[in-house]
């Protein structure tokens, strides 16, 4: 059993290709990710940033959430805090906590991200088209761009819309904790 979570990402990311019938290069062409990368990936000799791994998504239909781990076969009511899967990218100061898990059984999942302060996200595809997006601010200020439209939010402010293009998350002087609820 795989336990190294980069290992685990490495195999999730083969298994989902070879379960396509794509080649190395068909997820590169897919993804725009090069193939030496994606090789690399794949043989869990580096860990993807977050900007990588939306491309990955959007090549295979998936939230991110969805990616990093396969849907539970079982409904579980309760994800106690410390079951709740946490996933980092340091360089950036990006952490997201999957607070609801996705389910065969549920369509929304609900995510705790934190963003540090002077901190710029740029995606360039959304993991999923269309996909309904509700951006509950917790602490702090949070400027989002969606498909060219910039939003400034403060503790308290929702955030509702559905994703077709390119955004962005952009922090200031302070760091921001937002909810996101996707479904």
């Amino acid at each position: 059993m795989v336990r190294d979570p980069d290992a685990r990402l490495a195999e999730r990311i083969r298994t989902l290709r070879t379960r396509q019938g794509w080649t190395l290069q068909d997820l590169a062409d897919r993804s725009s990710v090069s193939r030496a990368t994606l090789s690399r990936i794949e043989n869990a000799e580096v860990s993807p940033n977050t900007q990588v791994l939306v491309k990955l998504c959007s090549a295979f239909g998936l939230t991110l959430t969805r990616l990093l781990a396969p849907l539970d076969s079982g409904f579980q009511a309760l994800i106690a805090r410390d079951e709740q899967t946490t996933w980092a990218d340091d360089d950036i100061g990006y952490t997201r906590r999957v607070v609801s898990p996705p389910n065969r059984d549920l369509a929304a999942e609900v995510l705790r991200c934190e963003l540090r302060a002077n901190t710029r996200i740029d995606y360039e595809t959304p993991p999923v088209a269309g996909q309904e997006h509700h951006l509950v601010m917790l602490d702090g200020e949070l400027t989002v761009e969606i498909d060219g439209r910039a939003y400034g939010l403060s503790q308290g402010d929702c955030l509702r819309y559905r994703l077709f293009g390119a955004s962005r998350f952009e922090t200031r002087a302070a760091p921001a904790a937002y909810l996101l609820v996707l479904g």
